[in-house]
C-alpha cells in the first residue's frame, strides 16, 4: 500500500519516466506473443526449430527493458526516503522492495495492454480491424496457448522486479576500474564467438551478448579513465571540475553508456552488411521494430542515468554557486564532459562495429 500511495504521489517527471517503462515493456511483451503466436502455429518440426532462436533473439528488448527499468527505478524519490521514514523502519531493505513493487505495477500495465493489442490486432475481442491486414502475421483463427501467453506476459515484471531490488539492496561499492578486465575480456570472448561461429543467428546472438555484457561492465571504468584524461596535463579549474566530476559519475553512466555502444555498433554493423544483403532477420518482419525498441531503451537508459547524475550533483552544484561560481562555467564543464564521453564512445562503436562487420562477412 505504501508503494502505491508513493507512485501516486510521485511528480510528473517521474510518472513519464515510469510510462517509458510500462510501453517498453508492452512493445516487449507484444514480441514475445508474436513468437508465440508463430510457435503454436508451426506445423512441422523445420517451422518449429525456427521458433525457439526467435524467442532466445527476444531476450535482447527484454534485457533492455529490464535496464530502463532499473535506471528509472534509482531516480525514484522513494529510492532515498527522508531521514523521518528511516528512522521509522523504511530502511534500505524495505525501500528495495518497494521501488521493486513500483516497478511491477509498471511493467505489469504495460504487459496488459501488449495482451490486449494483440488480441485486438488478432480478432479475438471484436473481430479483425484494418481488414485483417496482421491475420497472417499474428496467425488469427488459430489457438493460443493460454498458459503460454500468461508465463511470457510475466517475464518482465518478475524479471525487472528482481533486478530492482538486487539493484537497490545494501552492498559495499567498487571502484569503477575494478571491473574493466572482466568487461574487456567478456568484449573480446564476444568477438571471438562471432568469428567463431560465423553469420548464424545462434552465433550472432551469442557473440552480441557477450559483447554488450562486456562493454556494460568496462563502460564505468572507461568512463573514470576518460575523466583522468580530461584533468591531465596541467589542468585548470574548468578541466578539473569536469574530469573530477566524471570520475564520480563514472558508476552511474558508465553501464547504460556501454550498452548504448553497443547497440550503436550493432546498428553500424548492420548497415555495413545490408549492402553485402548478409543483413540477419533473426526476428522476420518485426526484426525492425525490434531493434527499434532496442535503441529506444537503451536511449532512454542513458538519458535516465544523466537525470540521475544531475540528481546526485545538485547539492554540489549549489555549493557551488552558493561560493560564486558562474553558471557559465558549470554549464561550459557540463559541455566538456559530454564532449569526453562522445570523444570515447563514438571511436569505441565504431572499433566494435568494424572488427564484428569482418567477423560476420567472411
Amino acid at each position: 500500500m505504501l508503494a502505491l500511495r508513493l507512485t501516486r504521489g510521485s511528480g510528473p517527471l517521474l510518472q513519464l519516466r515510469r510510462l517509458l517503462v510500462a510501453a517498453a515493456s508492452a512493445g516487449t511483451g507484444y514480441l514475445l506473443l508474436c513468437v508465440l503466436a508463430d510457435a503454436a502455429a508451426a506445423t512441422g518440426p523445420a517451422e518449429a526449430a525456427v521458433s525457439f532462436p526467435r524467442l532466445l533473439w527476444t531476450l535482447v528488448p527484454l534485457a533492455l527493458t529490464v535496464q530502463l527499468a532499473v535506471a528509472v527505478a534509482r531516480t525514484d524519490p522513494a529510492s532515498r526516503p527522508p531521514e523521518g521514514l528511516t528512522a521509522a523502519g523504511l530502511g534500505p531493505v524495505r525501500t528495495a522492495l518497494i521501488a521493486a513493487v513500483s516497478t511491477s505495477v509498471a511493467c505489469t500495465l504495460g504487459s496488459a495492454v501488449a495482451l490486449a493489442l494483440f488480441l485486438h490486432l488478432r480478432g479475438d475481442l471484436s473481430g479483425l480491424p484494418f481488414d485483417g491486414a496482421g491475420s497472417a502475421t499474428l496467425h488469427a483463427g488459430l489457438p493460443l496457448p493460454v498458459a503460454g501467453a500468461l508465463t511470457l506476459l510475466a517475464l518482465t515484471p518478475l524479471t525487472a522486479s528482481a533486478a530492482v531490488t538486487l539493484a537497490l539492496r545494501p552492498h559495499t561499492p567498487r571502484t569503477p576500474q575494478a571491473r574493466l578486465p572482466w568487461g574487456v575480456a567478456l568484449t573480446a570472448c564476444g568477438l571471438a564467438t562471432q568469428a567463431y561461429a560465423g553469420p548464424g543467428t545462434a552465433g550472432i546472438l551469442a557473440g552480441w551478448s557477450l559483447t554488450a555484457l562486456g562493454l556494460a561492465l568496462a563502460g564505468p571504468g572507461l568512463t573514470y579513465a576518460c575523466g583522468t584524461a580530461v584533468q591531465a596535463a596541467r589542468p585548470g579549474a574548468l578541466r578539473l571540475l569536469a574530469g573530477r566530476a566524471l570520475q564520480e559519475e563514472a558508476g552511474r553512466v558508465g553501464g547504460p553508456l556501454g550498452v548504448t555502444c553497443a547497440v550503436t555498433a550493432a546498428g553500424l554493423t548492420a548497415l555495413a552488411l545490408a549492402g553485402t544483403g548478409g543483413t540477419p532477420v533473426p526476428l522476420g518482419p518485426l526484426t525492425g521494430p525490434a531493434a527499434a525498441l532496442v535503441a529506444a531503451c537503451a536511449a532512454a537508459s542513458l538519458a535516465t542515468a544523466a537525470v540521475e547524475v544531475r540528481q546526485a550533483r545538485a547539492q554540489a552544484r549549489q555549493t557551488l554557486l552558493d561560493l560564486g561560481t558562474p553558471v557559465r562555467v558549470l554549464r561550459t564543464a557540463a559541455t566538456v564532459r559530454a564532449a569526453a564521453l562522445l570523444a570515447l564512445c563514438l571511436p569505441l562503436s565504431w572499433g566494435v562495429a568494424q572488427l564484428t562487420t569482418m567477423a560476420l562477412s567472411r
